[in-house]
């Protein structure tokens, strides 16, 4: 499982520090997407703290006129849009949008709803860097209770 984390924070580090040793990479192009210590609506960003960390990765399509539910994430949410847009709504507040080419910096703890308003699908890859017996969605109206060792 460290690996796995290695793997990942080193992928990320050379995805969003936009800095390579020349020298070293000579045909990789590197592109910042976003530095940021919030989220979208501007919290705070926060890590898990986990004897078990996890990260999962996911490919998620949204077809157009479509909605993830109203759902929050107890766990630190990462996404990149590969296609489409998506607009989420966050619960009381308002809506942010994505589009193609954005890099999403999910909101924890805190109602929100992704839908589709467009004609044509939404992908985005999305990365959860949760715990084991911690769930990375948790619907409207659904209790948490992690079982953590």
């Amino acid at each position: 499982m460290k690996r796995v984390q290695g793997i990942f924070v080193i992928f990320l580090s050379l995805i969003l520090s936009g800095v390579l040793n020349a020298e070293e990479y000579k045909n990789v192009e590197v592109k910042k997407l976003i530095t940021s210590t919030t989220s979208s609506n501007g919290q705070p960003l926060t890590y898990l703290q986990a004897a078990q960390p996890e990260v999962t990765v996911l490919v998620v399509r949204v077809p157009p006129k479509g909605s993830t539910g109203w759902h929050k994430h107890p766990v630190p949410v990462y996404a990149y849009m590969l296609e489409g847009t998506l607009n989420v709504e966050i619960k009381g507040g308002r809506t942010y949008v994505f589009k193609k080419g954005d890099a999403i910096l999910e909101v924890m703890n805190t109602l929100h709803n992704g839908y589709n308003s467009g004609d044509e699908p939404a992908r985005l890859v999305v990365f959860y860097t949760g715990a084991v017996g911690v769930p990375n969605v948790v619907k409207e109206g659904v209790a948490v209770v992690p079982t953590l060792p």
